[in-house]
């Protein structure tokens, strides 16, 4: 029986009656030509909508300076809120929560499709990323040297996020996820692997938290506390984005996080080092989980098994879902019958293809 499959028991996220505990973790997918969403991502969104089922956006850029990868979508302008309005619709017709994750990218831009491609990108430091190779060796993106940011453009770069989240509410999303996780802007004040600043941003785990809890109170301060999440990732090293101590960096930031009461937080598992790869580990998310008084999002790596222990053991109260959710776009009906998966094919997630890769997996065959 469905009631008996942990994760699809219902749960209550603030004012949202999630059906189940399966969430659409963000991911990026590279077919908003020119930063504008398409038409296609409507299939594509809606395909993985269930009603009652939480679904979060890929990374989407806060604003025309945050770019730094080709066809990523934007919500910084007009435009970008009327593209986005008929696939929102599209999720919310099916019965879904949809929330949108606010992107900067930070020094982590690949700018060489851009117009301003002499411009550096800006980030905590002046130290350069290392390039992105893949498994044989090939150099996938490469990156310039950011400016490093003065202290009075930090509030710009806030602001930024704050009205962001405003066009998204204007878009019909139901809330916000920034995407503070993974080496990108906020992740790269976050972690003193490459935080080496000197100012009230830099040193101290308070003072390199400093700028992500602005752009918190920020976003709240626009759309309220109850419509915004954070995506956290301390144990993760992508991007050269290491920290000391993750442990006393997790448990600094959801217990400031509490102070705000936002709605939920997203953490990623000290077992994903990697994106690419899940190593066995020992260290645990419990004393994040146990410090934060909200709704506690765990992704990395999960299958069926281990989410519904998950839920069981109270280690979450939702999983994220990434690449099993990319390639089995009916992922919740496919745990309930615990249905064979598809498998996802890595050669395909970062293609511009509308249809390959994107809105093709195929669903389960049903019989009538």
């Amino acid at each position: 029986m469905k009631d008996q499959i942990p994760l699809l028991t219902p749960y209550k996220m603030g004012n949202f009656q999630l059906a189940h505990r399966i969430v659409l973790a963000p991911l990026t997918r590279f077919r908003s030509y020119n930063s504008i969403p398409q038409s296609h991502a409507i299939l594509y969104y809606s395909q993985r909508t269930t009603e009652g089922g939480f679904l979060i956006t890929e990374g989407t850029l806060i604003s025309l300076a945050a770019q730094g990868y080709k066809n990523a979508p934007g919500i910084w302008s007009k435009e970008h809120i009327d593209a986005w309005k008929p696939i929102v619709d599209a999720v919310h017709a099916k019965g879904g929560v949809f929330f949108c994750q606010l992107w900067h990218l930070g020094r982590v831009s690949d700018q060489s499709y851009e117009p301003n491609a002499g411009v550096p990108p800006v980030s905590s430091t002046d130290k350069q990323c290392n390039p992105v190779v893949d498994s044989n060796g090939q150099v996938l993106f490469e990156f310039p040297p950011p400016r490093r940011l003065k202290t009075k453009e930090i509030s710009g770069i806030v602001n930024d996020y704050r009205v962001a989240a405003r066009n998204v509410m204007e878009a019909g999303f139901d809330g916000v996820e920034i995407h503070g996780a993974h080496g990108y802007l906020i992740d790269q004040f976050l972690k003193d692997e490459i935080n080496d600043r000197t100012d009230a941003y830099g040193g101290s785990i308070e003072n390199r938290c400093r700028f992500a809890m602005e752009v918190v109170e920020a976003v709240i301060n626009e759309i309220g506390a109850n419509r915004v999440g954070i995506r956290l990732s301390p144990f993760a090293d992508y991007m050269g984005s290491g920290d000391s101590n993750p442990e006393a960096l997790g448990l600094y930031m959801v217990k400031s996080l509490n102070k705000y009461g936002i709605l939920y937080c997203h953490m990623v598992e000290p077992r994903m080092k990697l994106l690419e790869e899940r190593r066995e580990c020992t260290v645990s998310l419990g004393a994040m989980r146990e410090a934060f008084n909200a709704t506690f999002i765990v992704a990395g790596g999960y299958g069926r098994e281990d989410g519904d222990d998950a839920i069981t053991q109270k280690h979450a109260d939702l999983v994220g879902y990434g690449r099993l959710f990319l390639a089995n776009p009916d992922l919740p009906k496919r745990f309930e019958l615990d249905a064979p998966l598809n498998k996802h094919n890595r050669e395909t997630f970062y293609t511009e293809d509308p249809v390959v890769g994107y809105t093709d997996y195929p669903f389960l065959k049903t019989t009538v």
